[in-house]
């Protein structure tokens, strides 16, 4: 394919500024950019045109974006211009900087990195996306725990035609750190740039590595960056900041901003939200943050790949919508939300801390094992005797009650939507359930 003028003057610049992370790129990455037509044309004149302005295509009235009154009752505490024009490709530039410093009040380990401002997506799932229009081709090799997000798989493996390799997530209650050192020398031998995703707070069980668990995380990481394998790693933080620490304490900050900044062989993204973060879960509002490894070169690899995103965003979803943009804004100055979401954390923490209590209960001990848990919205059990495919139909059917069988014998149950009198009764129909099919 004859690449674009724009692209490969792009391209030329990453590979002057950063040839690692130009290696890293998928042929799609290559490709892309963002073209100076009508976007970047309206963008200059939103600056300059004060008298007329006749270049995006939008209507409107008054001085303002025409609307249907209709529509806006539902959002009257918000202008028609919050609302209901488009938003700019990489999303709205004061809101992606409000996230930039929540994304470092709450991460110590970010002060003072050169990172990008985080740019707005259709939430975490169009981010895995756009990282795959980057950096993931055919020929490329992803790994993950084996306790994974099944749409990692439909993304990476259908959508691009990578190949996934996992590794057993667990060493009795830590996360298996020999394990992971052991599949990183393996995949690294064989190939000479690898994806890697880690997602924590773990969908499905739930789980926050220690600190000293993040620490080797991070150790392995940069030793495998300077063997000389180039890595991407993907910082999947969907359930960021829903901490309970059960059975002790875990870490708090993200794996992103320790990854930062380290080794030119290894490149890091997160993704985060308000998805989960905010329990704003419509409004499919996240943000996708690069993070150079070499500091001296950031700042150019930063505004190359900004460019190459915004193009990716262009010519697939255009832009994320602006009203969910503005409520998010919105709720990041507002300190009765701030304070709304804390309290929404506690109860999800109250809620955990009743599921650890009764699953672990002694009488259940014939039916299933508890995978470690910490964090976010779920825990797993590992059944005993019976398939958790068979364990979950019978429950539907018999009980109408659904559960997520995510793997042979691991049922993964969300707890974010149990009242705390609907926990107990929960597990008891569970074991009621594994003893009758055993």
């Amino acid at each position: 394919m004859k690449l674009n003028p724009l692209a490969s003057g792009l391209n030329e610049r990453l590979e002057t500024a950063a040839p690692e992370v130009a290696e890293m790129l998928s042929p799609m990455g290559r490709g892309l950019y963002f073209p100076k037509g009508i976007l970047s044309q309206s963008a200059e004149a939103t600056e300059k045109a004060s008298r007329y302005n006749a270049t995006i295509g939008i209507a409107t009235e008054d001085s303002q974006a025409m609307h249907l009154s209709t529509m806006a009752r539902y959002i009257e505490c918000l202008s028609p211009d919050e609302t209901f024009p488009y938003a700019p490709a990489g999303g709205v530039q004061s809101l992606r900087a409000l996230w930039s410093e929540k994304q470092r009040r709450e991460n110590s380990n970010m002060q003072g990195k050169a990172v990008g401002l985080p740019i707005v997506t259709s939430a975490i799932t169009h981010g895995l996306g756009l990282v795959g229009d980057l950096f993931v081709g055919p020929s490329d090799r992803i790994l993950l725990p084996d306790k994974l997000w099944g749409n990692y798989r439909l993304t990476y493996e259908v959508r691009y035609g990578a190949t996934i390799g996992t590794f057993p997530f667990f060493s009795g209650s830590c996360f298996n750190i020999a394990g992971f050192k052991e599949a990183l020398a393996r995949e690294a031998a064989a190939h000479s740039k690898l994806v890697i995703i880690l997602n924590f707070p773990n969908n499905p069980t739930g789980y926050m590595p220690t600190v000293e668990e993040s620490r080797e995380i991070v150790s392995s990481l940069l030793a495998t960056a300077d063997s000389g394998t180039k890595l991407v790693v993907i910082c999947d933080d969907a359930y960021f900041g829903l901490f309970y620490h059960l059975g002790g304490e875990s870490s708090k900050e993200s794996l992103f901003g320790e990854l930062v900044g380290r080794h030119q062989n290894l490149f890091s993204i997160r993704l985060d939200g308000a998805t989960k973060e905010l329990f704003a879960w419509g409004l499919r509002c996240g943000f996708l943050t690069l993070g150079p490894g070499d500091r001296n070169s950031a700042e150019e690899v930063i505004d190359v790949l900004d460019a190459k995103l915004r193009g990716a965003i262009r010519s697939g979803v255009s832009n994320s919508p602006l009203l969910s943009q503005t409520l998010v804004e919105r709720c990041l100055t507002d300190l009765e939300s701030i304070k709304e979401r804390d309290d929404k954390i506690e109860i999800l923490r109250e809620r955990a801390e009743r599921v650890n209590l009764s699953a672990r209960s002694s009488r259940f001990s014939d039916s299933w094992e508890v995978y470690p848990f910490n964090s976010g919205y779920f825990m797993c059990l590992k059944i005993k005797g019976v398939s958790a495919e068979t364990v979950r139909r019978y429950l539907l059917d018999r009980y109408q009650t659904g559960l997520i069988a995510t793997a042979e014998y691991d049922l993964r149950v969300a707890f974010s939507c149990l009242e705390l009198e609907e926990i107990e009764p929960l597990f008891e129909l569970i074991d009621r359930s594994v003893r009758d099919l055993t």
